[in-house]
């Protein structure tokens, strides 16, 4: 009687090519991870010392919000603090693998000073920063505040010979008179991590520079800042839409409004 010897079953030479390019690909993901983490995560640790060295910068519980979930795999960590005689600060990070990402928000209430918003992002080698200043006052024209625009501009000139990003029209164009929007490369981490300070420094300097606003004069600038954050729920923004998306258009109000602008705290 012959023995039959079944033969074991071989993976099939493309699928065996597939899987070492996704084990490749999922290797090459996490080691960009770990070092653009490391990187964004000293970016901010600057960015804190040198917001530090000009205002006493206080610690806010967020509460619920110091962590926000989304899709699984998203995952924000949320910090916020009170700058001394300034206003709120916002601070988002989250780690996708593929994209690491540094969220910061200045918006002031007690001097007249745009509201300051960062994005800086570390996508595998590439980097994206944006550094936008919103005119969130009650005249963007008083002599003042057109000081104050002088001395951001000079912050945008120091950055003009880096790359622009292409960016789509909005609804809230009319409120940007200087924003940058600039790429970069893994090489120009340092010039990105110089960015995010100047526009820190600068923005900083210049408040410095101003008196604090009355009683009368800061309920009005909230109510300006409340009807950007109001229409920026309902008219909606590319991070405004993750956030709406995932958790409701509701809870993203109350977000913005307890955490990531701050309006409910300075009523």
């Amino acid at each position: 009687m012959e023995t039959v010897v079944k033969k074991k079953k071989k993976w099939p030479k493309v699928l065996l090519v597939i899987l070492i390019l996704i084990g490749f690909l999922c290797g090459f993901i996490a080691v960009n991870a770990t070092r653009n983490k490391k990187v964004m995560e000293r970016t901010v640790d600057s960015g804190m010392k040198t917001i530090s060295s000009y205002a006493k910068v206080t610690p806010v519980d967020a509460g619920e919000y110091e962590t926000i979930k989304m899709y699984g795999a998203m995952k924000f960590n949320v910090s916020q603090y009170d700058v001394e005689n300034t206003g709120n600060l916002s601070v988002l990070t989250v780690n996708m693998g593929f994209m690491q990402m540094v969220s910061y928000v200045i918006t002031p209430y007690d001097k007249n000073m745009p509201m300051l918003s960062m994005d800086f992002m570390y996508i595998l080698g590439n980097r994206k920063a944006y550094a936008e200043f919103y005119d969130l006052v009650e005249d963007p024209s008083a002599p003042e505040y057109a000081a104050v625009l002088d001395k951001i501009k000079d912050f945008e000139k120091d950055h003009s010979a880096l790359e622009d990003i292409p960016v789509d029209p909005a609804w809230y164009d009319d409120l940007l008179t200087v924003a940058l929007h600039k790429a970069m490369k893994r090489s120009d981490d340092d010039k990105m991590e110089e960015m995010f300070n100047e526009a820190i420094r600068c923005y900083m300097e210049a408040a410095s520079s101003l008196k604090e606003l009355s009683p009368a004069e800061k309920a009005v600038k909230l109510e300006i800042t409340q009807k950007y954050c109001d229409d920026l729920v309902e008219n909606g923004g590319v991070s405004t839409n993750v956030f709406k998306s995932a958790l409701g258009e509701e809870k993203t109000k109350d977000f913005f409004d307890k955490v990531f602008f701050g309006t409910e705290r300075y009523r």
